[in-house]
């Protein structure tokens, strides 16, 4: 069985090395980690960040692979698993995510999404954070729950690449794309699913969002109480035993 662990924004795979670590220990030592492009991996010449662009990236990566495999995503990255699931389940044994429910026709983008989808005010805020020097970033990341070791290592990843990626995702996926794009999500049940379901995690919609989306899904949904939006980091043994547990009821 191999693992497949997908990162979001503004990170790097370098926010799954706690938790990468504790799977290995548990046995679950086949696991491959896939930066999206512009988030810890090159930019190929021409891209453009869409949402659909990163789902057919993810496709073309996992059929490179040749096997069905275990997909984790976390953030955006949860995004991608979730749109592979919905449209080529044949690549899967199992899939999971913690932003079910932004596919939610109720979803409604968190604050900073919305500055990065809006003109000027997106690149006003990517230039800022560009101009921050790499430790005050890794604080900012600290502050808003990532443990300060893995934080140290995903702020120095950040980019001007990363920065055009995360306006052109953002912007192509600004409503009412994820709610048409959830119209869908009854179509992610042709493979067992994990709903990861962080209860201090306040930018991928609300408790009864995340159940209904998980729900439509089919997916098995485990809560994560009193951990954030870095449950991966914050508490990596709980997070590889929830997974460990799905994976093994296969």
């Amino acid at each position: 069985m191999t693992v497949v662990l997908v990162h979001g924004n503004p990170e790097t795979a370098a926010v799954w090395d706690l938790l990468s670590e504790r799977l290995g220990a548990l046995g679950y030592d086949d696991q491959v980690r896939l930066s999206p492009p512009g988030f810890g991996a090159p930019v190929p010449e021409g891209w453009t960040a869409t949402v659909d662009e990163y789902r057919d990236w993810l496709v073309a990566e996992l059929e490179a692979i040749g096997r069905p495999v275990d997909l984790v995503g976390h953030d955006w990255g949860g995004g991608h698993v979730l749109n592979v699931a919905m449209n080529r389940p044949d690549l899967l044994r199992s899939w999971c995510s913690d932003i079910v429910g932004v596919y939610d026709p109720e979803y409604v983008w968190h604050e900073l999404a919305q500055g990065w989808q809006t003109p000027r005010v997106g690149e006003a805020a990517i230039a800022q954070r560009l101009a921050i020097p790499v430790e005050r970033a890794a604080a900012a990341l600290a502050d808003r729950g990532m443990t300060p070791a893995v934080a140290e290592r995903v702020a120095a990843g950040f980019d001007a690449a990363m920065g055009e990626c995360i306006l052109a995702l953002y912007r192509s996926a600004a409503q009412p794309v994820m709610a048409e794009l959830g119209t869908r999500l009854e179509a992610a049940a042709a493979r067992p699913g994990l709903a990861l379901l962080p209860t201090e995690d306040h930018f991928v919609g609300t408790d009864e969002q995340r159940r209904r989306a998980a729900a439509r899904a089919g997916a098995r949904l485990e809560v994560l109480d009193g951990l954030g939006h870095w449950w991966m980091t914050q508490d990596p043994d709980r997070g590889a035993v929830a997974l460990t547990r799905f994976w093994d009821s296969l």
